[in-house]
């Protein structure tokens, strides 16, 4: 990720998984007014950020793309600046419509009763 010299220069603290991230994985809690460095730059943590909670390390618009392991993870819901904890309160998440509109993870299983096609749910269990 980046050139080494930037390597050195990023807090311990902070994790890039990719360099198409605009965030960074708090390897340890960092906590708010903390200073910590990213590719040489001092960013001051505005708020809590439990370890391996994310940390914006650009400025994120609203309705913009979150990326992590270079992959969209969702879109701001709102603006997000440099040092603020990126979370369910300012993120919309890619990964749940996966899970409640049918298809693979919705918790919905094909079975076969008496002979016929059905679908059955955890709460018809």
């Amino acid at each position: 990720m980046g050139t080494p010299d930037q390597a050195a220069d990023t807090d311990r603290r902070l994790l890039l998984l990719s360099d198409k991230d605009n965030v960074c994985v708090a390897v340890a809690a960092l906590q708010a007014g903390e200073c910590v460095f990213f590719r040489g730059k001092p960013i001051e943590i505005l708020n809590h950020v439990p370890m391996a909670h994310k940390i914006a390390v650009r400025p994120i618009a609203e309705g913009e793309t979150v990326v992590k392991y270079g992959a969209s993870i969702g879109l701001a819901s709102r603006a997000v600046v440099v040092g603020e904890h990126v979370h369910t309160h300012n993120l919309k998440s890619n990964y749940f419509p996966t899970f409640t509109h049918g298809g693979c993870g919705t918790g919905i299983l094909p079975v076969k009763i008496h002979g016929q096609d059905a679908h059955a749910t955890l709460e018809k269990f």
